[in-house]
C-alpha cells in the first residue's frame, strides 16, 4: 500500500481527545478494581482516610465529566467527517453507517470480553440518531442539547421528590456485600466466569445507567459538538484568550460546585437516603457539562496561549489520534490486572495504588502513541475501523514529509 497524505487535522481536537483518555481511564479503573463501584457502599476492605480521600478526589474531578468530553468530541468529529465526505464527493450516510456498524461490533466484543461498562455500543446507536439530525442548524442543535440535559436532570429531580414522599426503606446492606463478594469471586475464578459476570453486571445495572443517564447526556453533547464545528465557534474561541477566560470564569465555578456536592455525598462514609442520592445526581447532571466545558476552555487556553503549550500538545495529540486503540488498551490492561485473565487482583488493590497505576499507564500510553503515530497513519484499531468504513485498505505508514 502506498502512503497517502491526509487532510490537515484540527490538532487541538486531537489534544482534547488525548486529555479525555486520562479521565476515562481513572473512572473505568475504579470499576475494574472494586466490585463495590457504583453500588452506593464503600468497599469495606479499604476504609482508611486515604482511601476515602482518593475516592472523593476521583468523584470530584473525573466521574461524570470525561465521557461528556468524549461525547462532545464525537459530535465535533462527526461534523469533520461530513466535511471530508463532501470534499471527496463521497456519500456520507452509507459510509458513516458502516463506521457505526464497525463501532458496534467492537463495542459488543469489548463489553463481553473486557469491560461491562463499554460506551462504544451506546455511541454506535446514538450515532445513528445523530445521522438523522445532521442537517440541524447550529442554534437548533444547541437548543435541543440544552433541553435534553435539562430534561434528564429534571426527571431525576422529580424522582428524588417522589422518593422523598414514600416511606423509608431499609437498605439491604448484607445483600449488597454478598453481591459484591460474589462478583469478585467470579472475576477471579476463570476467564469464562469473568465473561459470565460481565453479562450479569450489564443485566443488573449497567444498562440502567447507560439508558437513563449516559445515553441522553451523550446525545446532548453530540449535538453541542456538531454545533461547535458547524458554527465555527470552537475554532474562534480557541484563538481568543479573553473568550476562553470568560468561559473559565463562567463554567468552572458552576461545575465545581455541583461536583463538590456530588463527591461529598456519593463518597460519604454514611450512606445517604435514596432520595438524597437521586437529588444529588440531578444536580450533578445539570452542572457536570459546565465543568466539562471548563476543562475544554482551560486546556485550549494552556495549549495555545501559555508557555509550554506546544510541548503539551505534542504529547497529547498522538494519543488523541489513536484514542480508540488507547481506550481498548486501557480495558485490556484492566482485565489483565484485575480479572482471571491475568493477576486477578480485583478487590485487592487500594484506591491510591489504582490511581497511581492509572497515571503510570497513561504516561506509557502517551509515549507509545507518540512513537506509533510518528511512523503510522492511524492507530491499529482506527486502521481496522477505517478499512471497514471505506471498504478498502487505508494507508498503514505515514507519508514521508516532502524535502525542504
Amino acid at each position: 500500500m502506498i502512503p497517502v497524505v491526509t487532510p490537515a487535522r484540527e490538532h487541538a481536537i486531537d489534544a482534547l481527545r488525548g486529555f479525555a483518555l486520562l479521565g476515562i481511564l481513572v473512572v473505568n479503573a475504579g470499576s475494574f478494581a472494586s466490585t463495590y463501584f457504583g453500588l452506593g457502599v464503600a468497599d469495606p476492605a479499604f476504609s482508611r482516610p486515604v482511601d476515602h480521600a482518593v475516592r472523593w478526589f476521583v468523584a470530584l474531578v473525573f466521574e461524570t465529566k470525561f465521557y461528556l468530553l468524549f461525547s462532545l468530541l464525537f459530535g465535533y468529529s462527526f461534523a469533520l467527517q461530513m466535511d471530508s465526505a463532501q470534499r471527496s464527493g463521497s456519500a456520507f450516510g452509507p459510509r458513516f453507517l458502516r463506521r457505526l456498524a464497525g463501532l458496534l461490533l467492537l463495542g459488543v466484543a469489548h463489553a463481553w470480553l473486557l469491560f461491562a461498562g463499554d460506551i462504544l455500543v451506546t455511541y454506535a446507536l446514538l450515532g445513528a440518531l445523530l445521522l438523522l439530525m445532521r442537517r440541524l442548524r447550529p442554534g437548533t442543535a444547541v437548543v435541543l442539547a440544552v433541553a435534553l440535559l435539562g430534561l434528564v436532570s429534571a426527571c431525576w429531580g422529580l424522582l428524588a421528590w417522589l422518593m422523598s414522599l414514600a416511606p423509608p426503606m431499609d437498605w439491604p446492606l448484607a445483600e449488597i456485600h454478598a453481591k459484591a463478594q460474589q462478583a469478585a469471586a467470579a472475576y477471579r475464578a476463570g476467564a469464562l466466569d469473568a465473561i459470565a459476570q460481565r453479562g450479569r453486571d450489564m443485566a443488573d445495572g449497567v444498562w440502567f445507567v447507560l439508558v437513563f443517564v449516559q445515553a441522553p447526556c451523550a446525545l446532548a453533547m453530540f449535538l453541542l459538538g456538531l454545533a461547535a464545528h458547524r458554527s465555527g465557534y470552537l475554532a474562534r474561541a480557541a484563538s481568543e484568550p479573553a473568550r476562553l477566560r470568560r468561559w473559565l470564569w463562567c463554567c468552572l465555578p458552576i461545575g465545581a460546585a455541583g461536583a463538590l456536592l456530588y463527591a461529598t455525598v456519593q463518597t460519604s462514609m454514611v450512606r445517604p437516603s435514596d432520595h438524597v442520592s437521586a437529588a444529588v445526581l440531578a444536580v450533578d447532571l445539570a452542572t457536570a457539562p459546565f465543568l466539562t466545558l471548563g476543562y475544554v476552555a482551560a486546556l485550549l487556553w494552556a495549549l495555545q496561549h501559555r508557555p509550554g503549550g506546544g510541548t503539551l500538545a505534542a504529547w497529547l495529540e498522538p494519543a488523541g489520534r489513536m484514542a480508540l486503540s488507547n481506550y481498548l488498551l486501557q480495558s485490556l490492561v484492566g482485565a489483565l490486572v484485575f480479572t482471571a485473565y491475568g493477576l486477578a487482583l480485583v478487590g485487592r488493590v487500594p484506591p491510591l495504588a489504582v490511581l497511581l497505576g492509572c497515571v503510570a499507564l497513561y504516561a506509557a500510553q502517551l509515549s507509545l502513541s507518540r512513537r506509533w503515530m510518528a511512523q503510522h497513519a492511524y492507530g491499529p484499531v482506527e486502521w481496522l475501523l477505517r478499512a471497514f468504513t471505506l471498504l478498502r485498505w487505508p494507508a498503514w505508514r505515514r507519508a514521508p514529509r516532502p524535502a525542504e
